[in-house]
């Protein structure tokens, strides 16, 4: 494999994949990796074409959690056919709602939710083109307002 995978670091990599599988249809591509004393070392899952590693936080070699850290620094972007659809799965499943679904002067319908287990996801699908000279002006508008 070459590129850049993401892998998440979460408190329980069963409930992840899981809910992951639920809300945004992901699939288990390997099997889990299971360290004797039950803690998931590596699991992998497909996301709309996407391959992402996860596995539980293990403090003890830095190897943290969003939870362990009350936050996250990343946000993950996912594009989907139905992102009204997918993004009121999220919220029904446990996710709670950082910015609402809306049109965004980019071309995309999109927000953002928090997972269970402290992930950022921006759930979208593009609705309309826009040049990047359209977007550029949008963009300048939006912020000299």
């Amino acid at each position: 494999m070459r590129g850049i995978t993401a892998y998440l670091q979460v408190t329980n990599s069963a409930d992840a994949i899981a809910w992951y599988t639920d809300v945004f249809g992901a699939k288990e591509h390997r099997a889990r990796l299971i360290a004797p004393d039950g803690a998931c070392m590596n699991a992998a899952i497909e996301i709309e074409g996407t391959h992402i590693m996860l596995a539980d936080g293990m403090p003890s070699i830095g190897s943290v959690s969003p939870e362990d850290l009350s936050g996250t620094s990343v946000v993950l972007n996912l594009h989907v056919a139905d992102a009204d659809a997918t993004f009121a799965r999220a919220i029904e499943a446990g996710a709670t709602e950082v910015f609402p679904m809306a049109d965004q002067f980019y071309g995309d319908r999109a927000g953002r939710v928090r997972d269970p287990f402290g992930h950022h996801w921006i759930i979208a699908q593009q609705v309309r083109d826009v040049s990047e000279a359209e977007m550029l002006e949008a963009f300048e508008a939006l912020f000299s307002a």
